[in-house]
């Protein structure tokens, strides 16, 4: 049959074709096409609030089973239905709808689940011909999600019926510890894709918890919680007494880096964010922006419903639109540039941003505020200014600690997708 471009050191040997069907066992609630479920399908009214984990597609993504969100059924009712459990140990795969999605039902999650007719189990046969978890590697792997979704979009409605899933191609080592260990290779990386986006979640919601904490909200003068040693109530300050105006063009083409804003990644190149350019080819009208400067994007989004306000950081300088508002920090620093990036993190400015908006200003979703009038806007900052850099080095940190996470696992991802290509025939 073949042989992978990458294996581990000592196998030699050629691969093998084999059906599914040979060498697992698969179960399915049965019910027809036309959604019409009948007595099989356990309906909304059926629902409890604990007992038997009734799982759907949209419950399993990225090689997990997310337990916590599934509908449950009673024991009864689930006796009733057709095809058994899906039991501790079973590789789940979507088949309908979500194709393509795979996991492992494990204990962590639950001892046996229902399944929706969205999803089938599979149950090794014989575990000295074929490991699970390489069963649920190669159903990650590039060829098998080709073969499935082809077969998918030959029927009338995106649907791998039970028969064709029988049918379709595992390829594997004939030597059950080369399955092993591949096995155990993608099961390593998983759990480090998991372990990094889990500390990345824990720590965004730590940021979001703590920007209501450490800023006073509803009018008050001191935030709920703050750092020892300052107890002065904090003082509203207008923007413009803050911050200039920043409104040099790029006459001398001292840039021709294109930014936007995005509400996630900051001030970010249009070429990378939008993986095109998005601005004029001539750029010597727009506004010239340095690092440590900063940008108000009067457009709005679901992330962002009165805009976005950044501070540039990836790149020395850039050029925006004229229709950004940009300005920078005061010479005699009145305010802490991290502290500043912290605070309009929150949503405290929104208000202001709400009132000085014309009437009818979300005119394709671009807020008709006029400069002069954004420079007006006040906002609360601590007295001492030792205050404002610790909050803001605080945040800075968190930040710090989220782009981290993200970065690992995006290269854990990429070296994962690489050697699924790399390490199966």
């Amino acid at each position: 049959m073949g042989k992978p471009e990458i294996r581990f050191k000592g196998y030699t040997d050629e691969w093998e074709q084999r059906k599914l069907g040979e060498l697992v066992k698969e179960g399915i609630l049965e019910a027809p096409l036309d959604g019409n479920h009948g007595e099989k399908h356990p309906t909304s009214d059926e629902y409890v609030e604990s007992g038997i984990p009734f799982l759907m597609a949209s419950d399993i993504h990225n090689g997990e089973v997310n337990i916590y969100s599934c509908k449950y059924i009673t024991k009864e009712r689930a006796e009733r239905l057709d095809k058994g459990f899906a039991r501790n140990g079973d590789v789940l795969l979507t088949h309908k709808a979500t194709i393509g999605e795979t996991a492992i039902l494990s204990n962590l999650m639950t001892e046996y689940a229902m399944l929706t007719p969205q999803v089938t189990y599979y149950r090794i046969k014989n575990e000295e011909r074929l490991n699970r978890e390489y069963l649920y590697s190669f159903f990650n792997s590039l060829d098998f999600q080709t073969e499935l979704k082809t077969k998918a979009a030959q029927s009338t409605r995106p649907y791998i019926g039970i028969t064709a899933q029988q049918n379709l191609k595992i390829i594997l080592p004939t030597e059950i510890d080369e399955q092993r260990k591949i096995g155990l290779y993608f099961g390593n990386l998983d759990r480090l894709i998991t372990l990094h986006q889990r500390k990345c979640d824990e720590v965004k919601s730590l940021k979001k918890y703590m920007l209501q904490k450490m800023f006073p909200q509803n009018e008050q003068k001191v935030p709920e919680i703050r750092f020892e040693g300052f107890t002065e109530a904090w003082e509203q300050r207008k923007l413009g007494d803050l911050v200039d105006r920043v409104t040099r063009k790029n006459q001398d083409l001292v840039s021709e880096l294109p930014l936007t804003i995005s509400a996630q990644y900051g001030l970010i190149d249009q070429n990378e964010f939008f993986d095109k350019r998005v601005a004029s080819k001539d750029v010597s009208g727009y506004y010239l922006i340095e690092n440590g400067e900063f940008a108000y994007n009067k457009s709005t989004s679901t992330d962002a419903p009165w805009g976005a306000i950044k501070r540039l950081d990836r790149y020395e300088n850039g050029v925006l639109s004229t229709l950004y508002i940009v300005f920078g920090i005061k010479e005699n620093n009145p305010v802490d540039s991290d502290f500043l990036v912290s605070y309009y993190s929150t949503n405290l400015w929104h208000k202001g941003i709400h009132e000085i908006a014309a009437e009818g200003a979300r005119n394709h979703g671009l807020l008709n505020i006029a400069p002069a009038d954004f420079f007006e806007t006040k906002l609360m900052i601590p007295q001492d200014i030792e205050e404002q850099k610790k909050i803001g080095k605080y945040f800075e940190e968190l930040e710090r600690l989220i782009t981290l996470h993200q970065q690992k696992c995006e290269e854990l991802k990429k070296i994962k997708k690489f050697m699924l290509q790399k390490m199966f025939v």
